[in-house]
């Protein structure tokens, strides 16, 4: 999902009809929890540690952000930038191929997993993206996964547990990698149907670009009904970057209306908005009232799977804080929040804790 960013988010015309849909049933048949990255809360990001952890605490889905490699390997980073989830800067070895690229239209410094090989990845090690806010005590402990290796896991651990586990893969900067010859669709799918696990277990495969989903619906057909595609929607203020790389004017707010949702309807399943958008924060920090967006995208039958839900008080609306410390692991708090927004309708949500997520839906 996106960068930490605004806790206010700005929803302009979505609040029309709030009041009218604060009420709503989902449209899935169950409403699932997904692991965001993990469990990443309680373990650094994207490692087999924080998949197992999440699984373990009653995770559906977990979720792989995908990256390529310099020799054309999918692994699991948020970025492809990766200075600020593995000890990369502290490797003597490595200090020459520190740059600035434009990524997305932004430049970026650091060190980006294009430009090293699996082999010299796996001698990395990750840590904790946030430690402003969480621990630290697992840094140095685990290795960049590959999405071969994820599947490999995920299928082990769904035998051990006895149940089904989904893998909802995001394709990271699609355009971007594209245009430096190492396209991930293609090859995601390829990977998918060389494990028997992802031939028939649920896979969701997201991202915040139009065209890549665009293509992948076109390539997938009805002949994998396993796999399901999800439109991620940024900021009302952005724009996806392959519309950007291609000079068009659509926007994500533009791709949050009725029109918009329709024009969505016919490529993918679901819409990954940020929880905000579906239901704002008032001035004063407080949650308010749910917009009309899962009313409008259940009418063309897509389903909501918004992000993302964290235990910290900083992250949740005011009137759910624990105390005043924006740093409070507040669990209570973030049950409560989920809830509203089950109320309000959503299909599935991402959550750093999944744990929390299973009492909020299980109403332990």
């Amino acid at each position: 999902m996106r960068r930490l960013g605004r806790v206010v988010f700005v929803v302009g015309t979505l609040v029309m009809s709030a009041a009218i849909h604060a009420h709503e049933a989902p449209i899935a048949k169950k409403v699932l929890v997904i692991g965001h990255r993990g469990a990443s809360a309680l373990r650094p990001e994207h490692t087999l540690a924080s998949y197992g952890k999440a699984i373990a605490d009653g995770a559906d889905f977990i979720e792989p952000d995908l990256v390529m490699t310099r020799d054309g390997v999918p692994v699991a980073r948020h970025e492809n930038e990766i200075s600020g989830t593995t000890d990369v800067a502290q490797h003597a070895e490595f200090a020459a191929r520190k740059t600035t690229k434009t990524v997305d239209g932004e430049k970026v410094t650091g060190w980006f997993t294009e430009d090293f090989t699996l082999a010299e990845l796996k001698t990395l090690r990750a840590r904790e993206r946030l430690p402003e806010f969480r621990s630290t005590a697992y840094d140095g402990q685990f290795q960049i996964p590959t999405l071969d290796e994820i599947i490999d896991f995920v299928a082990a651990e769904s035998a051990t547990q006895g149940r089904v586990i989904g893998i909802i893969p995001e394709i990271k900067h699609g355009t971007y990698f594209q245009k430096l010859g190492m396209p991930m669709e293609d090859r995601v799918l390829a990977i998918l149907a060389a494990h028997a696990y992802t031939r028939t277990a649920p896979v969701e495969i997201q991202s915040f670009e139009v065209a890549n989903l665009r293509y992948l619906r076109g390539k997938l057909g009805k002949d994998h009904p396993n796999i399901r595609l999800l439109q991620l929607l940024g900021d009302v203020n952005e724009q996806p970057y392959d519309v950007v790389a291609a000079g068009k004017q659509l926007s994500y707010a533009q791709m949050m209306t009725p029109a918009g949702l329709r024009d969505i309807a016919a490529y993918a399943d679901a819409i990954g908005p940020s929880i905000r958008s579906i239901i704002p924060l008032a001035a004063d920090g407080t949650l308010g009232q749910p917009t009309p967006l899962v009313h409008d995208a259940h009418a063309v039958k897509l389903e909501l799977h918004p992000y993302t839900f964290r235990p910290e008080n900083f992250f949740q609306a005011k009137n759910f804080w624990k105390g005043s410390d924006p740093k409070t692991f507040n669990e209570a708090g973030s049950v409560a929040e989920i809830r509203a927004y089950l109320e309000a309708g959503v299909d599935a949500f991402f959550t750093d804790d999944p744990v929390i997520g299973r009492k909020a839906v299980d109403g332990r």
